[in-house]
């Protein structure tokens, strides 16, 4: 924020006979009136049948986009009618074989942006008490505040600013460019003599993570194979926790050197020039390609990332993709239309509630709740959170393919309401007032561990997927904006709210937050494991 082998796809050939129109969780529901017509073309993804028979097993038919078929036979046309009007529902099918195509370097540099996201965020954890003293703020509980929240303030001005950049100069060109605040910023807070330095470092180092929030997902999904899209999307996540982990534990020197503070803000210089390089070396999104009329160059990155045997397959799907479609590219007043918003809002409310379910009060506060607890070693606890944080979305990582992502994050958001009722009782019943240590790092451990689970890695995943092509990059960065937001109010209140309110009734109203996460995502959420960002599209949205 894992390796895996991705398969090739066979030989497509189909006609739509009627439009379907499927809006489930969406808005109305209407039953599809549809067939395909799948033939058999193994010239089309460039495949010659050798002298001896190849067969591929047929496992499902992909309902709205394509079928795969790779056999040796004499061609022959094959008929799939979707038997319920949802997506969710639908068949799909599971290609087979090996590709020639090479995703996983390009995936894990883009995953340096999320490393980035991760260590900003959670190394003012146990650096804001010595650069506090260092700086002269150490009594000034109002500046810490905005050293905290300047990073966040930037993230939403840098989250908007991700998807128009995303559209205007592509996906790898805008990593570059975004890696030039981060850089200067982590610069600005290494050598910082005043509070106003640090305040502008820590801007535009949030302007970059805010950029690479929208991107980073954005570029992955658009990049990977359908077939481990989840897995790979997730991997962004894994990649923050990461990131968040190596701030914490490069917080442990602090004890016996007080000016390490500046050390830690400092290592994030590598990876923002890292990201640079690799960047310059990684091939474009396809799809971004295409829209901007570049097939030789589109088909170019399919071959890098998929194999050649793939490239017709691809383009097909991005041809009928934008079929008949001569719309130019959608503003941000699109996003608020009838035809894009209620999927949009869904992307919004996502960030929300993940936000507003307590999770960055948790990692920008853990250890001075630690602290308050009597926990000996608070920066031990705290790394020990994070290390939850990775394992649970390492686990989440190989789920996402075969749970799918909305029970993965019903499961999610409940286990983060166990798990904070259990942290406020721990700091009510004076019954549990001799464990309430334990229960502290218990409680949080077990939230955080739930939050990767599915709160944390499925709404960037899902976001890019039920997006159209024509609004994904500014429908991403809105949503990302709402988290930022929600994200920075959060950062800058939260001590205020904990000392008015008291700890235990915080938690308790982030588990009645949670509660309701549970309702929404079961009404309006839909499932999209295994289906083409194409085919979603198509099925998503009307108007295609």
């Amino acid at each position: 924020m894992q390796a895996s082998t991705f398969a090739v796809k066979g030989g497509i050939g189909f006609g739509v006979q009627k439009r379907t129109r499927i809006l489930n969780g969406f808005g109305e529901s209407k039953k599809p009136s549809l067939g395909l017509r799948m033939t058999d073309r193994s010239a089309c993804c460039g495949l010659r049948s050798s002298l001896t028979a190849m067969e591929t097993e047929l496992t499902g038919a992909r309902v709205g986009a394509y079928g795969i078929f790779r056999s040796s036979a004499k061609p022959r046309s094959v008929k799939a009618q979707a038997t319920d009007g949802d997506l969710e529902n639908a068949p799909f099918t599971v290609p087979q074989g090996k590709s020639s195509g090479t995703v996983l370097p390009y995936v894990g540099v883009a995953c340096l942006g999320a490393i980035l996201f991760g260590y900003h965020l959670g190394v003012v954890n146990g650096a804001l008490e010595y650069l506090a003293k260092d700086l002269g703020i150490a009594e000034n509980t109002v500046l810490q505040g905005w050293v905290v929240s300047a990073l966040l303030a930037g993230a939403t001005v840098g989250s908007f600013t991700g998807g128009a950049l995303a559209d205007k100069f592509g996906r790898t060109r805008s990593f570059q460019l975004d890696a030039i605040p981060l850089t200067i910023g982590a610069f600005l807070c290494v050598t910082a003599q005043s509070v106003q330095t640090m305040i502008i470092g820590r801007l535009l180092a949030g302007i970059g993570i805010g950029v690479t929030s929208a991107i980073v997902p954005l570029y992955i999904s658009e990049i990977s194979p359908t077939e481990i899209r989840g897995t790979l999307g997730s991997v962004n996540q894994l990649f923050i926790c990461i990131g968040i982990l190596a701030a914490l534990v490069a917080g442990l020197p602090l004890a016996g050197n007080p000016l390490w503070w500046r050390t830690m803000f400092g290592i994030a210089i590598l990876p923002s020039i890292l990201l640079a390089l690799g960047m310059a070396v990684s091939p474009e999104s396809p799809r971004w390609l295409f829209q901007q009329g570049k097939i030789a160059e589109a088909e170019k990155s399919i071959r890098t990332l998929f194999g050649k045997e793939r490239v017709a397959e691809v383009m097909h799907d991005l041809t009928t993709a934008t079929q008949g479609s001569t719309e130019p590219e959608a503003g941000w007043f699109d996003l608020f239309s009838s035809r894009y918003w209620k999927v949009v809002s869904v992307g919004a409310a996502l960030f929300l509630f993940q936000q507003l379910a307590g999770i960055n009060a948790v990692v920008y506060y853990s250890t001075s709740v630690f602290r308050s607890a009597g926990i000996a070693s608070d920066v031990a606890a705290s790394a020990l959170v994070g290390t939850a944080n990775v394992f649970g979305t390492a686990v989440a990582s190989s789920l996402m393919d075969r749970q799918g992502r909305k029970s993965l994050l019903i499961t999610s958001f409940c286990g983060m309401a166990a798990s904070m009722l259990l942290l406020s009782l721990s700091f009510t019943w004076k019954v549990l007032a001799p464990y309430s240590g334990t229960l502290a790092v218990l409680g949080t451990v077990l939230y955080v561990l739930s939050f990767s689970l599915g709160a944390g890695p499925v709404p960037a995943l899902l976001l890019p997927e039920i997006f159209a092509s024509r609004i994904r990059a500014k429908a991403v960065a809105l949503s990302l904006g709402m988290h930022w937001i929600s994200n920075f109010v959060i950062g800058l209140y939260f001590l205020s709210v904990v000392t008015k309110f008291g700890i235990s009734s915080v938690y308790l109203g982030f588990a009645t937050v949670c509660l309701l996460a549970v309702l929404y995502i079961a009404a309006n959420v839909v499932e999209t494991k295994g289906r083409s960002l194409e085919e979603i599209e198509r099925a998503l949205n009307p108007a295609i």
